[in-house]
């Protein structure tokens, strides 16, 4: 997403290597009411800052041959210029998880200090238009069971509960959820 996108309130727009972002990077996946629902990422929770440069350069690397169209995106707050958290949209990882699928996923991480604000359902929407116009015909959504807030973002966005799945991640048990591409 090298141009970055805006929406009523949000720019997604790339993580940089800028102070800010890493320091937001640290702050946002050192915290275990985050990270506890990110089992399938290895080296969370974050314990040294300097976890957030190699975290970005995981990102950048994984989506270098992506031409922009799947990312790990920060999420930021058009009035205050402060990141909410991130949005990301690739192909899921299999059973093996070296091998992507040609499953889409959607995923939201945000700060705690912006929970309740509809920030990610409204970066979601955006980043589900966008991919829909590419003609994917479906994107999901997996979210660890029990995190009862981001199965709510599913629910807000018209995504159906397909119940648990363990196709992707190595097998891990998620719940999931799938929205088809709008017809018309």
């Amino acid at each position: 997403m090298t141009v970055a996108t805006t929406t009523e309130r949000l720019i997604l727009r790339d993580w940089t290597a800028a102070p800010a972002d890493l320091a937001r990077i640290y702050d946002i996946y050192s915290r275990p009411e985050i990270t506890r629902w990110l089992e399938v990422s290895p080296g969370l929770p974050m314990t040294d800052p300097a976890q957030a440069a190699e975290r970005l350069k995981f990102w950048q690397d994984r989506h270098a041959h992506d031409g922009g169209r799947y990312g790990t995106w920060a999420i930021e707050v058009r009035d205050t210029g402060v990141v909410a958290g991130t949005i990301l949209l690739k192909p899921l990882p299999g059973r093996d998880e070296a091998v992507r699928t040609d499953d889409i996923e959607m995923g939201w991480h945000l700060h705690p200090d912006s929970w309740g604000h509809g920030y990610a359902t409204e970066a979601a929407r955006a980043v589900l238009a966008r991919e829909f116009a590419t003609g994917t015909r479906e994107i999901y959504a997996v979210v660890s069971p029990g995190n009862e807030p981001s199965m709510a973002v599913c629910r807000r966005l018209g995504m159906t509960h397909v119940g648990r799945r363990t196709d992707w991640y190595g097998g891990e048990e998620l719940e999931t959820f799938v929205l088809s591409a709008p017809t018309g």
